[in-house]
């Protein structure tokens, strides 16, 4: 079963990607590295709920 979830950068702490993932095979917070329009950069955006 796959659940939506939202992307939230580390560094600006703006909420752009919304992505989904399962939860069954990865329970764990999700961390990939995408663009930030603020920062003009790729940056670390975890998993908030």
């Amino acid at each position: 079963m796959r659940q939506n979830i939202t992307l939230e950068c580390s560094k600006t702490n703006e909420r752009l990607y919304i992505t989904s993932k399962n939860k069954q095979n990865n329970p764990e917070r999700l961390e990939l590295r995408k663009y930030s329009p603020k920062s003009k950069q790729r940056e670390v955006f975890k998993e908030v709920k």
